[in-house]
């Protein structure tokens, strides 16, 4: 069935008015979205009127606290003022001594309340470089006197210390024995004492006998000097052999030797004291003596530690030998004196190598003295024996100083000449006989130290 012209007419009016109603909804959309712009507009406005209300209020405060600012800055420049007048009028020369113009001065703040602090004082500051050389003089003038007062005991403990070094290498033996360290320094210590035991046993009789002989004889020795010329004129001239005879027949000759009977006791104690201290120190450092060395290695950094402990191990045992070769050749030399003197027929032969044992020890210039007294000696018995005596004296001297000593101690130390004589004349000098015999372990020590210390790092540099 087909639609007619109405119908067609009809839907198209039905479509128009459906268009017209959306339209007109359309319409009314806009509208409430202009109504609520309107609104969102008239909002708007008020709030700007509300900020240029509020930054009208800010601007007004900012004016009122910059006038309080500046009205407390004024009020300080016055408080300031005033109390640098009160100052003034305290003090005028010091205007630093009222406490509100400290602070003003020191910069207080909350953060710092005492001010804050000054530059640094200059290192070049005249005031500064004096204090410190002031107090480096007195430090240094205080260790001095320290030392010099206890310098006996210094040296004690350096006697000590060096016997215990020396015997450290027999010690060593025993404990490579399976001995430990403890059992072995006993015995080395009772092999020592039982050593000068039987020495003293061995010796000191005869030397006391023989010796109260001499004293007993010098008086004619005396007059048999007067048969040479030049003595005989010397004692025309000055009367030297009376007096000396007049001395040594004195009952007081010992006693006036050390000073009286006081003096003597004095000495006699001062020996044994010094002696018991010396053995007893050396018997710790023996026992101590690994513990020592390992606090003293600690005390260098570990990465140069092992270098250190080489070094001072090698220092060490050249130490210990020196002291064997010096023994050994000294023994050489009282035992060879011993032998020519009684062949020569030389009286006191035994007193005169002990002389020749103990001087020989010193280094140097030690057998030159103990063969000086010597031939001295012998030429009480004839002007022949004193030559020979003093000739046998001298090859030996030749034959121990190109021979026996540079055997000996070419394994224990190894020193140039001309710096072994240099190291004994100064070690005399500043401690006499043990001076000596320090001179030339200490001297091979520094030459270690400076051919493997300070000589590489000079060529390096």
């Amino acid at each position: 069935m087909t639609r007619g012209p109405d119908n067609a007419a009809l839907d198209v009016a039905e479509q128009a008015a459906s268009q017209a109603e959306a339209a007109a909804e359309r319409a009314q959309a806009a509208e409430a979205q202009a109504e609520q712009a309107d609104r969102g507009a008239e909002q708007a406005e008020q709030d700007a009127g509300r900020a240029q209300g509020a930054a009208e209020v800010a601007a007004r405060d900012a004016e009122q606290s910059l006038r309080g600012a500046q009205s407390a800055e004024a009020s300080a420049e016055q408080a300031a003022q005033a109390a640098a007048e009160a100052a003034m009028r305290v003090d005028p020369d010091d205007p630093l001594l009222d406490t509100d113009v400290r602070r003003i001065e020191a910069q207080v703040t909350d953060q710092a309340p005492f001010g804050l602090p000054g530059p640094p004082m200059s290192r070049r500051s005249p005031f500064r470089i004096g204090l410190h050389g002031a107090l480096g003089v007195a430090l240094a003038y205080g260790i001095v006197r320290a030392v010099t007062s206890v310098r006996s005991v210094l040296i004690l403990l350096l006697v000590a210390g060096f016997l215990a070094i020396g015997l450290n290498p027999a010690v060593e033996f025993f404990e490579r024995r399976g001995l430990k360290r403890g059992r072995a320094v006993a015995v080395v210590l009772v092999l020592v004492l039982l050593a000068l035991g039987l020495f003293f046993l061995a010796i000191v009789p005869p030397i006391i006998d023989q010796s109260g002989a001499f004293v007993k004889e010098a008086p004619h020795f005396l007059t048999d000097l007067q048969r040479n010329r030049v003595v005989a004129d010397l004692d025309k001239r000055f009367n030297i052999i009376a007096q000396a005879q007049t001395a040594l027949k004195s009952p007081k000759l010992a006693s006036n030797a050390f000073g009286g009977v006081l003096g003597l006791g004095r000495v006699v104690f001062s020996a044994v004291f010094s002696t018991v201290t010396v053995l007893t120190l050396m018997l710790y450092f023996m026992a101590s003596l690994p513990s020592i060395k390992e606090g003293t290695y600690r005390l260098v950094p570990r990465s140069r530690r092992a270098r250190f402990g080489l070094l001072t191990d090698d220092i060490l045992e050249r130490v210990g030998g020196y002291v064997a070769g010096c023994l050994l050749v000294a023994a050489c030399a009282g035992i060879t004196s011993y032998l020519v003197l009684l062949v020569a027929g030389v009286p006191y032969a035994l007193p005169l190598a002990v002389v020749v044992t103990l001087t020989d020890l010193v280094p140097v210039v030690g057998a030159t003295i103990g063969a000086v007294v010597v031939t001295l000696v012998a030429f009480t018995v004839s002007i022949p024996v004193g030559i020979g005596v003093g000739l046998w004296y001298l090859a030996y001297q030749q034959l121990e100083n190109f021979l026996i000593y540079p055997r000996v101690m070419k394994r224990s130390v190894d020193v140039a000449p001309a710096a072994t004589v240099v190291a004994v004349l100064i070690g005399g000098s500043l401690l006499g006989i043990l001076g000596a015999l320090l001179a030339i372990p200490i001297a091979a020590a520094v030459q270690l130290v400076l051919d493997e210390v300070v000589l590489p790092k000079q060529d390096m540099s």
